[in-house]
């Protein structure tokens, strides 16, 4: 059933009835879970991919993102139901779909500035099946005006014109951990088309899978801004925070005692402070704005700085503290705890932990890592394989993500194995009464 300019009810009917067809370009940490969502409410779903493993992995009721609670289920379930399937075959599965979403990565090139390949790839594909009625979304998060701009240039090749088929962004507000919970409405789905008629089908068709109701703003580049402004919302407000707590250890107070009793306060909200910022939104959103506007865009580019410096301080803490322990950083074993940007996520994109791990082999250090997601792939990013459980001689450690197998760590034992008890902690991760307890210098960032 083509959707584009339909009656909301009739488009919602049809979705849960799977008499509409929808196709979902890219099967990735966020794609797969749309696909499933939407098969699960009873829309007939293909998932595109050009990863063959993948594909065929899906097709016999395998997920591969396994990190997202509940998403194997949906995915056997779907694909026994017929609901759900997948597809290497880009033009074919827009032939035959009424609705295209299109959420693949959008990553920095070597200027910063958004790389937008993988998502004109994918448009040039579907223009080669567009058909009048059809209804084409983006989720990736883009820069503003791309999906005016760009997309729709690249899908009117087909010889359509936007008013023959339907354009709308409607920007993915997922988490790695609970993307099922988010799609399902944990908040509202935000949705703006390139003309009326493509929001009120945006509406409509989101309607289906998020409980929490559907937000219509005013075009696809509105929506667009929505989602990139609320990265660098965060961005600014943990570079804030990462600022004040070096100040407070300055002036010798807690910055987190601070902040928590100041965010009593209606107005304010300021984020924990850390090691820095990782991920492949955060860090990277700032830029869809600085790299393509003339406007003043020095708040964002400082706060940017500032969160990619403070791996290089959380190094100069651990530095500083061996200092007055009468030993030099260079030629000391320093073990990083973490490698992933978030605890439980398998993510390592933009993690501060890289960098901390790259600037302590700068320094002379011998580093091993330990991140129980990981394992040995920690030896891809310039440190040693150092399971705590096997650790020794180790000078001091830095905690650069929050996972919880790092809560039940014996520190009595640890630290019999240790030559110079100090605990550097970027994430405010574990019990510090506990590590002082037991003989620990313990430092974090903030307290």
């Amino acid at each position: 059933m083509k959707v584009y300019g339909g009656e909301p009810d009739k488009i919602i009917s049809a979705l849960r009835s799977g008499d509409i067809t929808v196709a979902v370009y890219g099967l990735g940490k966020m794609g797969l879970p749309i696909a499933a969502v939407f098969a699960d409410r009873g829309a007939t779903v293909i998932g595109v991919d050009i990863n063959e493993d993948v594909v065929d992995g899906i097709n016999k009721g395998i997920n591969h993102v396994l990190e997202e609670p509940g998403l194997s289920e949906l995915v056997k379930e779907n694909v026994s139901l017929g609901r759900l399937s997948a597809t290497t075959d880009l033009i074919h599965a827009a032939k035959i779909s009424d609705v295209m979403i299109a959420i693949v990565p959008t990553f920095l090139d070597e200027e910063n500035k958004a790389d937008l390949s993988l998502l004109t790839s994918v448009c040039e594909k579907m223009s080669e099946g567009l058909e009048p009625g059809d209804f084409v979304i983006t989720e990736s998060t883009l820069p503003p005006r791309t999906t005016e701009d760009i997309v729709l240039p690249i899908l009117e090749r087909s010889g359509l014109k936007i008013g023959d088929f339907g354009l709308a962004h409607c920007p993915e507000r997922t988490s790695s951990g609970r993307a099922i919970q988010d799609i399902k409405g944990a908040y509202p789905k935000v949705v703006g088309g390139i003309d009326g008629k493509s929001t009120k089908t945006a509406e409509a068709i989101y309607s289906v899978i998020n409980d929490n109701g559907v937000i219509e703003v005013s075009d696809a580049t509105t929506a667009e801004a929505v989602k990139v402004f609320e990265g660098v919302y965060r961005d600014v407000n943990i570079a804030l925070s990462n600022q004040l707590a070096i100040i407070c250890g300055e002036i010798g107070i807690d910055a987190i005692e601070t902040f928590k009793v100041a965010n009593t306060q209606p107005y304010s909200n300021l984020h924990m402070p850390g090691c820095g910022v990782g991920g492949h939104c955060i860090p990277v959103y700032p830029y869809f704005i600085t790299k393509i506007v003339k406007s003043d865009t020095s708040l964002l580019k400082i706060s940017r700085e500032i969160n990619d410096k403070m791996a290089e301080h959380t190094v100069d803490l651990a530095e500083r503290e061996l200092k007055d322990s009468k030993r030099d950083l260079n030629g000391s074993n320093v073990l990083v705890l973490g490698v992933t940007y978030r605890g439980g996520v398998k993510e390592t994109r933009c993690s501060p932990a890289i960098s901390i791990i790259r600037i302590l082999n700068d320094r002379g250090a011998n580093v091993s890592a330990w991140d129980p997601l990981l394992l040995e792939e920690v030896e891809e990013y310039g440190a040693v394989n150092n399971p705590i459980d096997d650790a020794s001689d180790i000078d001091a450690i830095i905690v650069a993500s929050d996972h919880e197998e790092f809560k039940q760590i014996d520190w009595e034992d640890v630290g019999k194995r240790m030559r110079n008890k100090l605990v550097v902690d970027g994430r405010d991760a574990l019990d510090s009464a506990e590590l002082e307890s037991r003989g620990f210098i313990y430092i974090a960032i903030g307290h």
